[in-house]
């Protein structure tokens, strides 16, 4: 169980950090298994919006700094060009 940064409660933790290094271990002991599943959703339409390249250090940098606001700061902001999916 962690206090989730994200959720302001007790809820379950992921499994092992997400990766290896400071950031990897704050993630691990602040953002619950919920948090973390919505923001892999999340990434994923940043990386289809932003046409990023995931493997570029740019697109590395970019997605830390989204992590970073959508967990600990004022939450992720959308791409202004964003279009939520209709359901179709």
């Amino acid at each position: 169980m962690v206090y989730c940064a994200k959720y302001k409660q007790e809820l379950e933790g992921l499994d092992e950090p997400p990766f290896d290094s400071d950031f990897g271990h704050k993630i691990y002991n602040n953002v619950s298994k919920r948090a973390w599943g919505e923001w892999v959703e999340h990434q994923k339409m940043l990386l289809n919006e932003y046409r990023l390249q995931p493997w570029t250090r740019e697109s590395q940098e970019f997605l830390v700094e989204q992590m970073q606001s959508y967990f600990f700061g004022d939450g992720a902001a959308l791409p202004k060009e964003y279009v939520p999916p209709s359901g179709h």
